[in-house]
Formats: structure tokens, sequence, C-alpha cells
């Protein structure tokens, strides 16, 4: 996959992903599975700040994508 330049470029949106949820404490599985499960809904979003809900930051995130603090 990353034998090309879109390869290398997809890659790097997955890695900034994965590391910016590990950032704000989330589950990196957890938190990618709510954005596959959420995405496909985004038709219904109706103006850009719809999508601030899928942030990594955003604070009504589900539950389980949140690790616990120790």
């Amino acid at each position: 996959m990353i034998d090309s330049l879109n390869g290398a470029r997809a890659s790097a949106i997955i890695y900034s992903i994965a590391e910016t949820a590990k950032a704000n404490n989330l589950k990196s599985y957890e938190y990618f599975k709510y954005l596959y499960e959420e995405l496909p809904k985004s038709y219904m979003y109706q103006k850009s700040s719809d999508y601030d809900r899928l942030l990594p930051w955003f604070e009504e995130l589900p539950k389980d994508c949140h690790r616990t603090m120790k």
C-alpha cells in the first residue's frame, strides 16, 4: 500500500488519526470503529460543524472510546 505516493499519503492520514486519538486518551480501535460506523451517515449532516462530533477531542464521544484513568 505504501509503495506509491497515494499509499504513503493514506498511511500518514491513518497514523495521524491514531496518534491524535491516543493523545486524547482514546482507545484507537474503538475510535476507528466509531468513525467507520458514523462516517457513512455523514450525508445527513447539514453543516460542517456537524462533523465536530467525530473529532477525537469531542467531549461526548461514546464511553467505550475512552481509556479509563488509572
